[in-house]
């Protein structure tokens, strides 16, 4: 009986009606291909765990994704690792069972990122690249930072780095629905002094 998480019950049941059974179906797989698997809900999506983070599966308004914490290490011979641009998914916008890989080649991805994880491989450290020639803050921000004097004066501590990363967060909005609700969400959190990535510090 494979070990399931209520809180993934919930998050299937929630997402909209066409990814429901995408969701289940890769649920299953990856049940299959890992019986000791762990169920999570990590970032807001449906983590599963097995020596550590190695996939997920994520519903979202017109399409499904499917992601591997190691994909950039996998050896990727079927050719179905391909990730766009503003995408979480390594197999592309899943909208459909039609859309996703046999399933024994899915099992095949799975047990190579399990394997990663049982041989103990980690990612590379990301290279730390900050080009603070170009830190501009825009205008729009200033004025927000001025109505909050705790999150001005706590924006001014933060490093480039930690600075770049919120106005990046702002400027990659691609609606102002979005952009307003980030610039709401990033004040708040600088005023209790987080940095833009602080949910996925380890605890």
């Amino acid at each position: 009986m494979p070990k399931t998480n209520p809180k993934i019950d919930t998050y299937i049941e929630k997402a909209q009606p066409f990814a429901q059974p995408i969701l289940n179906h890769l649920r299953k797989l990856i049940h299959q291909a890992c019986p000791d698997v762990e169920e999570n809900i990590k970032w807001s999506f449906a983590s599963f765990d097995y020596k550590g983070p190695f996939c997920s599966i994520a519903a979202f308004k017109q399409h499904c994704a499917f992601g591997f914490w190691k994909a950039a290490l996998m050896k990727d011979a079927h050719k179905f690792l391909k990730a766009q641009k503003g995408s979480m998914g390594h197999f592309d916008r899943i909208t459909s069972l039609k859309d996703l890989p046999a399933d024994k080649l899915i099992i095949c991805y799975i047990k190579e990122a399990m394997k990663l994880n049982e041989t103990g491989v980690k990612l590379p450290p990301r290279a730390k690249k900050v080009d603070t020639s170009q830190l501009i803050v825009p205008d729009y921000f200033k004025k927000a930072l001025s109505k909050n004097k705790k999150a001005a004066e706590q924006f001014d501590k933060f490093p480039p780095g930690q600075k770049k990363e919120y106005l990046m967060w702002l400027t990659e909005a691609k609606t102002e629905e979005t952009h307003n609700k980030r610039m709401e969400t990033a004040i708040e959190w600088i005023s209790e002094g987080k940095i833009r990535n602080w949910k996925y510090l380890k605890k």
